[in-house]
């Protein structure tokens, strides 16, 4: 997958999961959370989504590099360059 997929997949995945918020002027180098009403659980369903649809493990010492969408990308880029 390429950055502009992997980005794309982030925003349908924190949709899915907060459906209410609107994403369109999200920010990438903000963290998420700081942008849209999301809780730790929320945080959490979007972790468990990735390993769902993709096989994804992020541990949990890796949380942090998932808080902004360019940070998400560069993090998920190299785990998701053979799907």
């Amino acid at each position: 997958m390429k950055a502009d997929e992997i980005k794309a997949m982030i925003l349908e995945v924190i949709h899915e999961i907060v459906p209410d918020e609107d994403l369109s002027d999200l920010k990438p180098d903000v963290r998420i959370r700081d942008q849209i009403e999301m809780d730790s659980m929320d945080f959490l369903d979007i972790i468990m989504e990735l390993r769902k649809r993709y096989g994804i493990t992020v541990p949990e010492d890796d949380y942090m590099k998932l808080s902004t969408l360019d940070s998400s990308v560069a993090y998920l880029e190299p785990l998701m360059k053979d799907i």
